[in-house]
């Protein structure tokens, strides 16, 4: 099928998205935070994830308990993480929805809150390395979501020009609008419809492989 116009960049969220690790990452801040002294329940911290490191203490246990223990709550929280990544997997569809999207002739640009080693490794996990058109980490920025620092990074790698993000939390959602652009929800994340919605979702699908076969009529098509 021949396609009057360019089908806008993909800027796809990478965890919780293309990969299932949301609930290894809240477990790893959980403990990470109870090494420290400071008790705060999984579904809790489950509500921030999708928060840069640089954010998710004071989210979810305060100012305070950011300022005296944020720093050796990172290094534990990365360590238990590490612990963990062997568990996580790629999301049903993930690699086929980027090498589709890829087909269309999209730019395909992965904005994560991740730091780089994390991305990079499941980049190799999905075996996109050669398809994605460029990623940004929290490495590359001083703030990350719900900021729209990694998004506008994410924008400039794409080229620039019109663009669609896809994120599975809330806080993916606010920082594409922030960043100006649309942004579609998938529930991978373990986020409600209605929380999705609330956050600015323009279309919301209950997995990537749904969104997959509904391309065609999604905010992604040309």
């Amino acid at each position: 099928m021949v396609r009057d116009m360019a089908p806008p960049a993909a800027i796809l969220d990478v965890d919780g998205t293309l990969v299932d690790n949301n609930y290894q990452h809240a477990l790893a801040w959980h403990l990470a935070l109870r090494d420290a002294g400071v008790v705060i329940p999984v579904w809790r911290i489950h509500r921030a994830v999708g928060i840069g490191g640089d954010k998710i203490v004071a989210e979810v246990a305060g100012r305070e308990v950011e300022d005296r223990h944020g720093d050796e709550v990172r290094e534990r929280q990365g360590e238990l993480f590490g612990s963990m990544i062997d568990e996580v997997v790629a999301i049903e569809g993930a690699t086929e929805l980027i090498r589709e999207l890829k087909d269309r002739g999209s730019t395909v640009t992965l904005a994560s809150s991740g730091d780089a080693e994390d991305v990079e490794r499941f980049i190799d996990l999905l075996e996109i390395r050669e398809l994605v058109d460029g990623w940004t980490t929290s490495d590359d920025v001083d703030s990350t979501k719900p900021d729209p620092d990694l998004i506008e990074v994410a924008l400039q790698k794409a080229g620039g020009g019109g663009a669609v993000m896809v994120g599975d939390t809330t806080w993916d959602l606010i920082a594409a609008e922030r960043a100006g652009i649309e942004a579609i929800a998938v529930r991978s994340g373990g986020f409600p419809e209605s929380e999705l919605r609330d956050a600015g979702a323009v279309a919301i699908y209950d997995s990537v492989e749904e969104l997959r076969r509904g391309l065609d009529d999604s905010p992604l098509a040309a």
